[in-house]
């Protein structure tokens, strides 16, 4: 999953793309509201941390660009001001949660995951394919109660493809969503990864759409 973080706060943006990174997210970040309206604009996100406080744009005008122009990745808002006209605001503007500064990161961190969730349509931290469990939370899959030994990449993909089980996936979508924007992106070793998880989960559960993408499925699922 690919995070944009956009706080003006060194530190606090600095320890907020190390939290999210430890938790296992891929993430780009900005310092200021034009770079952030910009990222928000050009690049796929499947959720956005934003600082309400922000120089050059603020962060409530950001949103609501973010929005006019059909920009629908759930956005979490913070902000230092504990006056609830700012957070009405935030939430007219479009945002879909907040938290006000200081915060727990472990709060920040569970309000992230249940945003990405209720937007792919789940609604806990545990999804479920047939046998194959993904705890989103600790990182972790399953297959009839067995841990599976991934690496973080292959996790990202299978946790992208989990969260919109049933669908299929493009490899550039894929790319564009487990590699931050610094990355040498390439979107051919996408297939080695597939080809590694199909190892460690079973081939019949990723299937190839051919010259669309990817998708995974309950194999044991009547019409797979």
């Amino acid at each position: 999953m690919r995070i944009l973080v956009v706080e003006d706060d060194p530190d606090l943006n600095r320890q907020l793309v190390s939290s999210l990174q430890d938790a296992g997210y891929v993430i780009d970040k900005a310092f200021d509201g034009e770079e952030g309206l910009f990222l928000g604009e050009t690049e796929p996100y499947d959720a956005v941390v934003l600082d309400l406080g922000l120089p050059e744009i603020d962060g409530v005008t950001v949103l609501e660009r973010w929005r006019r122009a059909g920009k629908v990745f759930p956005v979490l808002i913070l902000t230092a001001r504990d006056r609830w006209s700012e957070k009405v605001a935030g939430f007219d503007a479009g945002a879909d949660d907040y938290l006000t500064k200081p915060f727990h990161t472990e709060e920040l961190l569970a309000r992230l995951r249940a945003l990405v969730r209720r937007a792919a349509g789940h609604v806990t931290s545990t999804i479920e394919i047939g046998d194959l469990c993904i705890d989103t939370k600790g990182a972790r899959a399953f297959i009839n109660g067995n841990p599976l030994k991934l690496t973080s990449h292959e996790f990202r993909i299978l946790s992208y493809l989990s969260h919109h089980a049933d669908r299929v996936i493009s490899r550039s979508e894929l790319t564009e969503h487990i590699y931050d924007q610094d990355f040498d992106r390439d979107s051919n070793t996408i297939e080695v990864f597939i080809g590694r998880l199909r190892k460690k989960i079973g081939t019949d559960r990723i299937t190839t759409v051919r010259g669309l993408g990817y998708r995974l499925c309950d194999p044991s699922a009547p019409n797979q």
